[in-house]
Protein backbone atom coordinates (compact mmCIF):
# COMPACT_ATOMS: atom_id res chain seq x y z
CA UNK A 1 0.00 0.00 0.00
CA UNK A 2 1.08 3.70 -0.71
CA UNK A 3 0.58 4.46 3.15
CA UNK A 4 3.27 1.34 4.40
CA UNK A 5 6.61 2.34 5.91
CA UNK A 6 9.36 1.09 3.90
CA UNK A 7 11.05 -2.81 4.53
CA UNK A 8 13.58 -3.51 6.72
CA UNK A 9 16.57 -3.88 4.88
CA UNK A 10 16.41 -7.93 5.62
CA UNK A 11 12.89 -9.07 6.13
CA UNK A 12 12.15 -12.34 8.35
CA UNK A 13 10.40 -14.81 6.58
CA UNK A 14 7.39 -16.66 7.75
CA UNK A 15 8.55 -19.91 9.54
CA UNK A 16 12.28 -17.61 10.27
CA UNK A 17 11.20 -14.95 12.41
CA UNK A 18 11.84 -14.50 15.88
CA UNK A 19 8.07 -14.79 16.37
CA UNK A 20 8.37 -17.84 15.30
CA UNK A 21 11.17 -19.17 17.37
CA UNK A 22 9.81 -17.83 20.40
CA UNK A 23 6.32 -19.33 19.77
CA UNK A 24 7.38 -22.61 18.91
CA UNK A 25 6.91 -26.20 20.55
CA UNK A 26 8.41 -29.28 20.34
CA UNK A 27 6.53 -32.90 20.42
CA UNK A 28 7.33 -34.90 23.59
CA UNK A 29 4.34 -37.27 22.70
CA UNK A 30 0.86 -37.09 21.23
CA UNK A 31 -0.84 -34.21 22.40
CA UNK A 32 2.07 -33.03 24.91
CA UNK A 33 4.47 -30.39 23.89
CA UNK A 34 7.35 -28.45 25.57
CA UNK A 35 7.95 -24.61 25.23
CA UNK A 36 9.47 -21.77 26.71
CA UNK A 37 7.66 -18.65 26.83
CA UNK A 38 10.27 -15.85 26.18
CA UNK A 39 10.30 -12.70 28.24
CA UNK A 40 10.78 -10.30 24.90
CA UNK A 41 6.76 -10.35 24.60
CA UNK A 42 6.36 -9.13 28.27
CA UNK A 43 4.26 -6.11 29.25
CA UNK A 44 5.44 -4.95 32.72
CA UNK A 45 6.87 -8.27 33.70
CA UNK A 46 3.75 -9.73 32.47
CA UNK A 47 3.22 -12.40 29.52
CA UNK A 48 1.77 -10.92 26.52
CA UNK A 49 -1.96 -12.75 26.09
CA UNK A 50 -2.09 -12.69 22.20
CA UNK A 51 1.35 -14.26 22.27
CA UNK A 52 0.19 -16.82 24.69
CA UNK A 53 -2.66 -17.63 22.62
CA UNK A 54 -0.64 -17.91 19.36
CA UNK A 55 1.64 -20.44 21.34
CA UNK A 56 -1.81 -23.22 21.93
CA UNK A 57 -2.65 -22.05 18.57
CA UNK A 58 0.77 -23.22 17.28
CA UNK A 59 0.53 -26.57 19.14
CA UNK A 60 -3.04 -27.22 18.04
CA UNK A 61 -2.34 -26.64 14.71
CA UNK A 62 -0.06 -29.69 14.74
CA UNK A 63 -2.08 -31.50 16.97
CA UNK A 64 -5.41 -31.66 14.02
CA UNK A 65 -5.54 -32.46 10.66
CA UNK A 66 -6.57 -29.13 9.62
CA UNK A 67 -3.69 -26.19 9.76
CA UNK A 68 -5.53 -22.70 10.65
CA UNK A 69 -6.93 -21.82 13.39
CA UNK A 70 -10.77 -20.57 13.19
CA UNK A 71 -12.14 -19.84 15.94
CA UNK A 72 -10.01 -19.87 19.40
CA UNK A 73 -11.40 -18.87 22.81
CA UNK A 74 -8.79 -18.71 26.00
CA UNK A 75 -9.76 -18.24 29.90
CA UNK A 76 -6.79 -17.45 31.34
CA UNK A 77 -6.55 -18.86 34.75
CA UNK A 78 -3.22 -17.69 36.21
CA UNK A 79 -0.27 -15.19 35.30
CA UNK A 80 1.91 -16.85 33.30
CA UNK A 81 6.22 -16.29 33.69
CA UNK A 82 8.79 -16.53 31.11
CA UNK A 83 10.42 -19.98 31.15
CA UNK A 84 9.49 -23.52 30.33
CA UNK A 85 6.04 -24.51 29.97
CA UNK A 86 3.83 -27.21 29.20
CA UNK A 87 0.81 -27.64 26.35
CA UNK A 88 -1.43 -30.41 26.67
CA UNK A 89 -3.46 -30.94 23.88
CA UNK A 90 -6.92 -33.12 22.95
CA UNK A 91 -8.93 -33.78 19.71
CA UNK A 92 -12.26 -33.41 20.70
CA UNK A 93 -13.62 -33.91 17.33
CA UNK A 94 -12.73 -34.14 13.58
CA UNK A 95 -14.81 -33.55 10.55
CA UNK A 96 -14.30 -32.85 6.73
CA UNK A 97 -13.95 -29.03 6.81
CA UNK A 98 -13.64 -28.25 10.69
CA UNK A 99 -11.62 -29.94 13.33
CA UNK A 100 -12.00 -29.26 17.19
CA UNK A 101 -9.38 -29.35 19.75
CA UNK A 102 -8.57 -28.24 23.39
CA UNK A 103 -5.49 -26.94 24.88
CA UNK A 104 -3.69 -26.37 28.31
CA UNK A 105 -0.63 -24.57 29.19
CA UNK A 106 1.24 -25.35 32.52
CA UNK A 107 3.86 -23.87 34.13
CA UNK A 108 5.49 -25.02 37.94
CA UNK A 109 5.13 -22.56 40.97
CA UNK A 110 7.72 -22.11 43.50
CA UNK A 111 6.76 -24.96 45.16
CA UNK A 112 6.91 -26.99 41.93
CA UNK A 113 3.48 -27.84 42.05
CA UNK A 114 2.18 -27.67 38.37
CA UNK A 115 -0.11 -24.50 37.46
CA UNK A 116 -2.71 -24.68 34.71
CA UNK A 117 -2.40 -21.01 33.13
CA UNK A 118 -4.61 -20.61 29.86
CA UNK A 119 -7.84 -23.41 28.86
CA UNK A 120 -8.45 -22.83 25.05
CA UNK A 121 -10.64 -24.62 22.86
CA UNK A 122 -10.47 -24.23 19.39
CA UNK A 123 -11.95 -25.40 16.04
CA UNK A 124 -9.37 -25.45 13.15
CA UNK A 125 -9.87 -25.60 9.28
CA UNK A 126 -8.27 -24.59 5.92
CA UNK A 127 -8.84 -20.48 5.19
CA UNK A 128 -7.54 -21.82 1.43
CA UNK A 129 -10.49 -23.73 0.72
CA UNK A 130 -13.10 -21.01 1.35
CA UNK A 131 -15.11 -19.71 -0.79
CA UNK A 132 -14.27 -16.18 -2.21
CA UNK A 133 -17.89 -14.57 -1.57
CA UNK A 134 -18.21 -11.38 1.09
CA UNK A 135 -21.08 -9.98 1.59
CA UNK A 136 -19.90 -7.64 4.49
CA UNK A 137 -21.01 -3.72 6.07
CA UNK A 138 -17.89 -3.39 7.42
CA UNK A 139 -15.18 -0.60 6.36
CA UNK A 140 -11.74 -0.24 7.62
CA UNK A 141 -10.87 1.65 10.18
CA UNK A 142 -9.83 5.50 9.27
CA UNK A 143 -6.55 5.82 10.26
CA UNK A 144 -3.95 8.18 8.84
CA UNK A 145 -0.71 7.14 7.08
CA UNK A 146 2.15 5.10 8.55
CA UNK A 147 4.46 8.22 8.69
CA UNK A 148 1.38 10.52 10.44
CA UNK A 149 1.10 8.25 13.48
CA UNK A 150 3.58 7.61 16.28
CA UNK A 151 4.56 4.57 18.34
CA UNK A 152 6.56 3.78 21.40
CA UNK A 153 10.55 5.34 19.92
CA UNK A 154 8.09 8.90 19.57
CA UNK A 155 7.39 9.13 23.28
CA UNK A 156 9.38 11.28 25.45
CA UNK A 157 10.45 8.39 27.56
CA UNK A 158 9.25 5.07 27.80
CA UNK A 159 7.18 3.01 30.53
CA UNK A 160 9.38 1.46 32.77
CA UNK A 161 9.29 -2.66 32.09
CA UNK A 162 7.48 -2.23 28.83
CA UNK A 163 9.74 -1.95 26.01
CA UNK A 164 10.21 -5.93 25.68
CA UNK A 165 6.64 -6.78 23.20
CA UNK A 166 7.17 -3.15 21.91
CA UNK A 167 10.90 -3.79 20.55
CA UNK A 168 9.12 -6.65 18.67
CA UNK A 169 6.79 -4.82 16.92
CA UNK A 170 6.37 -2.28 14.48
CA UNK A 171 3.24 -0.54 15.84
CA UNK A 172 2.04 2.96 14.88
CA UNK A 173 -0.74 4.62 17.05
CA UNK A 174 -3.60 6.77 15.57
CA UNK A 175 -2.76 10.42 17.17
CA UNK A 176 -6.61 10.56 17.65
CA UNK A 177 -6.46 7.49 20.20
CA UNK A 178 -3.23 8.91 22.08
CA UNK A 179 -5.24 11.37 24.14
CA UNK A 180 -3.89 9.21 27.33
CA UNK A 181 0.10 9.41 26.42
CA UNK A 182 -0.50 13.25 26.80
CA UNK A 183 -2.68 13.11 30.21
CA UNK A 184 -5.78 14.22 28.12
CA UNK A 185 -7.73 10.88 27.23
CA UNK A 186 -10.40 11.05 25.18
CA UNK A 187 -13.43 8.98 27.02
CA UNK A 188 -14.42 6.94 24.18
CA UNK A 189 -12.39 3.97 25.07
CA UNK A 190 -10.88 3.37 20.95
CA UNK A 191 -7.63 2.48 20.00
CA UNK A 192 -6.70 2.32 16.51
CA UNK A 193 -3.12 1.62 14.75
CA UNK A 194 -0.84 0.24 12.38
CA UNK A 195 0.56 -3.12 13.41
CA UNK A 196 2.98 -5.64 11.99
CA UNK A 197 6.46 -7.47 13.23
CA UNK A 198 9.20 -5.75 14.00
CA UNK A 199 11.56 -7.39 12.00
CA UNK A 200 9.14 -7.46 8.75
CA UNK A 201 7.79 -11.10 8.98
CA UNK A 202 4.87 -10.72 6.77
CA UNK A 203 1.24 -11.62 8.83
CA UNK A 204 -0.40 -14.95 8.90
CA UNK A 205 -3.03 -16.96 11.00
CA UNK A 206 -1.19 -17.09 14.31
CA UNK A 207 0.35 -13.76 13.96
CA UNK A 208 -3.82 -12.19 13.91
CA UNK A 209 -3.90 -14.01 17.23
CA UNK A 210 -1.08 -11.78 18.64
CA UNK A 211 -2.63 -8.33 16.48
CA UNK A 212 -5.72 -8.03 18.57
CA UNK A 213 -4.18 -8.07 21.96
CA UNK A 214 -1.09 -6.36 21.19
CA UNK A 215 -2.29 -2.79 21.53
CA UNK A 216 -2.65 -0.29 24.21
CA UNK A 217 -5.46 -0.85 26.57
CA UNK A 218 -8.72 0.52 25.22
CA UNK A 219 -9.03 1.74 29.55
CA UNK A 220 -6.36 4.50 28.88
CA UNK A 221 -8.30 6.76 26.42
CA UNK A 222 -11.12 5.93 29.48
CA UNK A 223 -9.01 7.52 31.90
CA UNK A 224 -7.82 4.81 33.72
CA UNK A 225 -4.27 3.58 34.04
CA UNK A 226 -2.20 -0.20 34.85
CA UNK A 227 -2.46 -3.33 34.16
CA UNK A 228 -5.66 -4.60 32.25
CA UNK A 229 -5.21 -8.48 32.10
CA UNK A 230 -7.73 -10.37 30.00
CA UNK A 231 -10.15 -12.88 31.43
CA UNK A 232 -11.25 -14.48 28.43
CA UNK A 233 -10.51 -13.81 24.49
CA UNK A 234 -11.77 -15.29 21.54
CA UNK A 235 -10.56 -14.35 18.30
CA UNK A 236 -12.36 -15.79 14.88
CA UNK A 237 -9.81 -15.99 11.91
CA UNK A 238 -11.69 -15.02 9.04
CA UNK A 239 -9.05 -15.15 5.67
CA UNK A 240 -5.60 -15.54 5.21
CA UNK A 241 -4.19 -12.10 5.15
CA UNK A 242 -2.07 -10.65 2.22
CA UNK A 243 1.55 -9.21 2.77
CA UNK A 244 2.05 -5.88 4.61
CA UNK A 245 1.04 -4.21 7.60
CA UNK A 246 -2.58 -4.79 9.32
CA UNK A 247 -4.41 -2.11 10.50
CA UNK A 248 -6.18 -3.10 14.14
CA UNK A 249 -8.79 -1.15 15.67
CA UNK A 250 -10.24 -1.49 19.05
CA UNK A 251 -13.59 -0.59 21.05
CA UNK A 252 -14.57 -0.69 23.77
CA UNK A 253 -18.38 0.49 24.65
CA UNK A 254 -19.37 -0.89 28.56
CA UNK A 255 -17.00 -0.42 31.22
CA UNK A 256 -19.00 -2.06 34.53
CA UNK A 257 -18.13 -3.50 38.12
CA UNK A 258 -14.58 -3.33 37.11
CA UNK A 259 -14.86 -5.29 34.12
CA UNK A 260 -14.65 -4.07 30.11
CA UNK A 261 -14.62 -5.61 26.84
CA UNK A 262 -12.64 -5.10 24.03
CA UNK A 263 -13.84 -5.65 20.21
CA UNK A 264 -11.31 -5.71 18.01
CA UNK A 265 -11.06 -6.06 13.61
CA UNK A 266 -8.07 -6.45 12.06
CA UNK A 267 -8.16 -5.22 8.22
CA UNK A 268 -4.85 -6.70 5.68
CA UNK A 269 -3.27 -4.42 3.40
CA UNK A 270 -5.88 -5.54 0.73
CA UNK A 271 -8.77 -4.01 2.43
CA UNK A 272 -10.35 -7.54 3.91
CA UNK A 273 -11.41 -8.35 7.36
CA UNK A 274 -8.89 -10.60 8.29
CA UNK A 275 -10.22 -11.59 12.10
CA UNK A 276 -12.35 -10.23 14.93
CA UNK A 277 -12.12 -10.64 18.60
CA UNK A 278 -13.58 -10.20 21.68
CA UNK A 279 -12.25 -10.19 25.17
CA UNK A 280 -13.29 -9.48 28.79
CA UNK A 281 -10.26 -7.85 30.84
CA UNK A 282 -9.90 -6.31 34.40
CA UNK A 283 -9.91 -2.96 34.78
CA UNK A 284 -8.38 -0.80 37.64
CA UNK A 285 -10.47 1.55 39.40
CA UNK A 286 -9.94 4.73 41.29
Amino acid sequence: MSEAASAPAARARIGDSEFDRDTAVTRREPGVYDTGLSAGWTIINAVNGGYLLAVLGRALGDALPHPDPFTITAHYLTASRPGPAVVRTEVVRTGRTLSTGQASLFQYDDEGREVERIRVLASYGDLDALPDDVRTSAKPPAIPPIERCFGPDDAPAPVPGSSAIADRLMLKLDPDTLGWALGQPSGKGEMRAWFGLADGRDPDPLSLLLAVDALPPTAFELGLSGWVPTVELTVHVRCRPAPGPLRVSITTRNLAGGFLEEDAEVWDSDDRLVAQSRQLARARLG
